[in-house]
């Protein structure tokens, strides 16, 4: 069989050079969503603000009462809230400019580091797990807007649900793998000599190792391109996200089946990442689970 005939299968299965290296940002970031994010951030740094909360159960981050319970669903909401700010502005930079791939980068290794950072969380410094984790997902979701970008340039219309769908599955496979891989390490710890925290820790920080590795792979292969959009007289980035979501809203009444799906997405994905980002927290206080149940329960 001729080259020619072999190599065009595996074009159509896995698709372009750049489409690969797209696929693999999925791959380098869900890492942090699996194994940060659903498994083990949320137990740790609950007991590390426990550890620092007064006879009362606070704690009184710039002087804010809050359970130390409550500590961690608190970060979660305020880097939810931050994005809404944030977001629609890199999305009209995205639009407008043809800086994507290096916001993309910018973002990702922001949000890399910040993850390792949390190999530091320990004792009763709450507040440097807390402000890791919402720069970390908040930089998650702004790497996320450049990421998804790409996927016009570099899919036809016919091939975007195979390109997205090929995206979806490999962050569920790199996500599912390391999780699997700390799993592994977390139920063998006493066998090198590591404590529950310090497994907790490497962990963590293993996530953020992974997403920066991997990163590089797109970062190589997606390429730049002239923006398709052009800034209009008088706009700014900084507002013109903002209005073009505003205009989108008002007309939304004109659109009620669009209204109602993105209504009932908006409830039922909130809801689910909910559930996931706070689920190993719910097992662990409220369930009583060990750190040893909740990894396998959630692989």
């Amino acid at each position: 069989m001729s080259a020619a005939t072999t190599s065009e299968p595996r074009r159509r299965l896995f698709g372009t050079r750049e489409q690969v290296g797209w696929y693999f940002y999925d791959w380098a970031n869900s890492a942090f969503s699996t194994t940060v994010v659903s498994v083990f951030l949320g137990p740790y740094l609950t007991a590390v603000t426990k550890a620092a909360a007064d006879a009362s159960g606070f704690v009184y981050p710039l002087g804010i009462p809050i359970r130390a319970d409550a500590f961690f669903p608190y970060m979660v909401s305020l880097s939810v809230l931050l994005q809404v700010f944030v977001l629609p502005v890199m999305g009209a930079v995205v639009d407008y400019t043809h800086l994507k791939k290096r916001l993309m980068g910018i973002f990702a290794y922001i949000g890399a580091f910040s993850a390792m950072g949390l190999f530091f969380l320990d004792g009763t410094n709450y507040l440097l797990g807390g402000t890791l984790f919402v720069i970390a997902n908040l930089s998650f979701g702004a790497s996320i807007v450049c990421y998804n970008a790409f996927l016009p340039e570099i899919a036809t219309p016919n091939e975007r649900d195979r390109v997205s769908s090929y995206g979806w599955a490999m962050g569920y496979l790199g996500g599912g793998i390391l999780l699997a891989l700390n799993l592994v390490f977390f139920s063998m710890r006493e066998q090198f000599g590591i404590s529950s925290g310090d497994a907790v820790r490497i962990s963590l920080a293993s996530a953020g190792v992974w997403w920066a590795l991997f990163t590089l792979l797109p970062l190589s292969r997606l390429q730049n391109r002239q923006p398709q959009r052009i800034l209009p007289p008088g706009e700014h980035y900084l507002t013109v996200g903002f209005k073009q979501l505003g205009r989108t809203l008002r007309n939304l009444p004109r659109y009620p089946q669009t209204m109602l799906f993105l209504v009932a997405y908006l409830l039922y994905n909130d809801g689910i990442q909910t559930v996931i980002a706070l689920s190993a927290q719910f097992g662990s206080e409220e369930l009583g689970m060990t750190a040893d149940e909740l990894p396998p329960l959630f692989l």
